[in-house]
């Protein structure tokens, strides 16, 4: 049996480099200016343990456009390249440079923030160039170098006229490629990738307004001068420590990250952990209310500074996607083309702790300001409703801040609300009766007939509040939930103490046989039920079941689940036998009258359900005049 090791060599690898390595050409500048950030870092770091006997102060990256030579520039003043540095990690490509200069500095990573693991960064620079040019001087005492490459396997490399440390990349860009010589499509890229580095980064120059002397006239113009546009901020937020920011901070970083967003977030929450994995980030809490579609892919993914995506999906849990701000971990593995996570150890544990660190936050929002944390809870709810929904974690946790607010614009946590209901609301089979209604306007009576009853009634409207009733059902003992116009209350929360009807059987048999005969609607089931004299003659109810089934199949799951499909309308029509009018119909001596008051009495069940539209509204008004003459 023979065996060997497969070389990965020049001849092969540039189609795929050009073809497939990358998902998008963009790229390239961010590895390359990635790169020249990683070499001045270095060469940092060798100054402040004494190996580079050289000035470091105040260096600079610096990208230059030379549209008419048809050219991009990528300029650092880091730690260069000798000779054979340029043989061992150019044309050895197989072999990173950053990796071997970690392995040596053990404490470089922590102390210097290396951003490391670029390993063929540099030739996605090819993806865009027919030719790439290195003029080199190493910060040691050696000649500089010269490297030259046309995008085949040959290569030429020779002595450099360089006097300064540093590197200097020349893109000679391809006619395919023209775009990445427009002033604008490279700020625009800058801005996209490179807004963050640590290292400061020159983008041509830009005018600045200076103060007028003293005694100039008013119309006197203010002088100028030009500056060097530096397009990035070296020390964002997220790299600071918590106790350096104030409230101001963080809302001039959020602005700096969504300079069109004009609505201020409702609160922040700092990440910062360095054990067992190094992550710093920040994230908002915008305000969201009951939208699901809101634009989610809007928390940024960095590593040391460096952006690489802002599809956080498998770091940060499903129900914090609709969060904004950013997330920077250098233990975060990425792919060659540092475009999409590969699952492992590390992430989950990164995504279990930011769930933590969120329920952590909302438990001191509420515990120290709670009357804040109500203002807010209208805007926030989603998430945390959607994360009691997929994670069970925080389903524990949230168990103590959730809340639950009734129509009156009380709030309770759980707790509050069984202590609060469970001598009222709790029926003859010792089960809790959590009544809700998800529209305050269109569901009015019956909320007002709870009332009345002395039932506290919850607001509970969000799109997938539905599924969460589902899951509280079955995580707590004893507990149901009914939505206040589900049936009558008397059904909803049954007691012992049951009405008597004031019909026989056969009164109830002929006067369901009477509606039947006038209401032909198949959507309607009758119901004949003793109820006190004073409710409604005819009430309309939907059952909890289908109701929230089908609710659930409209906003994902339920109903679609079980292969129910397009479930249709179902109501219950219940007819209060003990109701003075109820009488009346069944007594009824002409049909003509009997048909009208049914109609009538069904038209004005209907308007308190907002089932009444359209030509049926039209037809009910013009009959209530007709009665009222």
């Amino acid at each position: 049996m023979a065996t060997g090791k497969i070389n990965v060599s020049v001849d092969n690898i540039f189609p795929l480099i050009k073809k497939f390595l990358y998902s998008d050409h963009e790229i390239f500048l961010r590895e390359l200016i990635s790169n020249a950030t990683d070499a001045t870092i270095k060469l940092n770091h060798l100054t402040s343990i004494g190996e580079a006997k050289v000035e470091y102060d105040n260096p600079m990256i610096e990208v230059k456009v030379d549209k008419e030579g048809k050219k991009l520039h990528i300029i650092d003043p880091g730690l260069g390249m000798t000779e054979e540095e340029v043989k061992k990690y150019i044309n050895d490509i197989a072999f990173s440079g950053a990796e071997e200069f970690l392995d040596k500095y053990k404490d470089a990573d922590k102390d210097a923030g290396i951003i490391g693991h670029f390993g063929l960064g540099f030739y996605s620079s090819f993806m865009v160039a027919e030719k790439v040019e290195i003029i080199s001087k190493s910060y040691k005492d050696e000649p500089a170098i010269h490297w030259s490459c046309d995008g085949s396997p040959k290569f030429t490399l020779k002595k450099g006229k360089k006097e300064d440390h540093g590197t200097e990349i020349i893109l000679h860009i391809a006619e395919d490629s023209t775009e990445f010589l427009e002033e604008n499509r490279i700020s625009e890229l800058l801005n996209k990738y490179n807004k963050f580095m640590p290292i400061p980064i020159k983008f041509g120059t830009k005018t600045e307004t200076l103060p007028k002397p003293e005694g100039a006239k008013d119309e006197e113009p203010a002088p100028t001068k030009e500056v060097d546009n530096i397009i990035n901020n070296p020390n964002p937020a997220w790299t600071k420590q918590p106790t350096e920011l104030k409230d101001e901070d963080y809302k001039s970083f959020y602005r700096e990250l969504y300079p069109m967003q004009f609505e201020e977030p409702l609160f922040n929450i700092h990440l910062n952990v360095d054990y067992p994995f190094n992550l710093t980030g920040i994230l908002y809490f915008p305000k969201l209310g009951n939208d699901l579609n809101m634009q989610k892919d809007r928390i940024q993914l960095f590593q040391n500074q460096v952006f690489v995506t802002d599809n956080v999906e498998g770091i940060v849990p499903e129900f914090l996607t609709m969060l904004r701000g950013v997330i920077d971990s250098p233990d975060i593995p990425l792919n060659v083309s540092r475009s999409y996570l590969q699952a492992d150890g590390a992430v989950k544990k990164i995504s279990s702790y930011i769930t933590r660190k969120v329920a952590d936050k909302l438990s001191s929002l509420f515990k120290n300001n709670r009357e804040d944390f109500e203002s807010k809870w209208n805007d926030i709810k989603i998430v945390i409703e959607y994360g009691m929904l997929s994670e069970d974690k925080f389903f524990e946790k949230s168990d103590k801040f959730a809340l639950y607010p009734t129509v009156d614009g009380e709030f309770f946590t759980f707790e509050e609300l069984q202590e609060k209901i469970k001598d009222n609301q709790t029926d003859k089979d010792e089960k809790l009766v959590v009544l809700y209604a998800s529209d305050k306007e269109g569901q009015h009576s019956y909320i007002e007939a709870a009332k009345a009853k002395g039932y506290q009634v919850l607001l509970m409207d969000s799109p997938i509040i539905s599924h969460l009733m589902q899951k509280l059902e079955t995580s707590k003992e004893k507990l149901s939930f009914a939505r206040v116009d589900a049936d009558h209350l008397d059904n909803l929360i049954k007691k012992e103490d049951t009405q008597i009807s004031k019909l026989s059987d056969e009164e109830k048999e002929k006067l369901k046989t009477n509606l039947e005969e006038v209401i032909t609607d198949k959507g309607y089931t009758i119901q004949m039920e003793a109820m006190d004299s004073n409710a409604s003659p005819f009430i309309i109810t939907e059952p909890e079941f289908m109701r929230r089934m089908k609710e659930m199949q409209q906003s994902g799951g339920g109903g679609g689940m079980f292969g129910m499909g397009n479930m249709p309308e179902m109501y219950n029509l219940i007819v209060n036998t003990n109701h003075e009018l109820v009488g009346e119909i069944l007594n009824t001596k002409t049909s003509k009258k009997r048909e009208r008051l049914i109609n009538q009495s069904l038209d004005l069940a209907r308007l308190s359900k907002g089932l009444l539209k359209g030509e049926e509204l039209t037809n009910f008004i013009k009959r209530s005049y007709e009665m009222v003459k």
